[in-house]
């Protein structure tokens, strides 16, 4: 019956982290920066957040945390192209959302697979 609560415990905190995590990381956005920001400005920055939120929760469930610096470097990696195309008064703006978003994804879904992880200790 152990492993059944387990499992509960690690889709629950995947889903908490990737779904409500996207509404919470959105809603700061917005406080951030009510006027909206320019179209096009990071797009699939909502998938790429579920993405990195799930990466990291299981990166903290499968006891390789140093494996969260790795989502992070592919993230600015990835994104850093997009980041530097644009004109300076973009790019502030860009740049400023991309470190808000990342930072609150992290964490969010570090928060909450810390909380998993003494949940299952608690239940082992």
């Amino acid at each position: 019956m152990t492993w059944l609560a387990i499992t509960a415990v690690v889709l629950l905190t995947l889903a908490l982290s990737a779904f409500p995590g996207a509404v919470l990381v959105g809603w700061l956005l917005r406080r951030v920066e009510p006027e909206g920001y320019g179209p096009g400005i990071l797009r699939g920055g909502t998938w790429i957040g579920i993405l990195e939120r799930l990466a990291i929760i299981g990166a903290v469930f499968g006891g390789y945390p140093e494996a969260i610096a790795v989502v992070l470097a592919v993230k600015g990696l990835g994104r850093y192209p997009e980041l530097r195309s644009w004109q300076a008064e973009h790019r502030a703006k860009a740049t400023e959302r991309f470190i808000i978003g990342t930072l609150a994804s992290y964490i969010w879904s570090g928060a909450l697979g810390l909380i998993g992880v003494a949940v299952i200790a608690a239940i082992s």
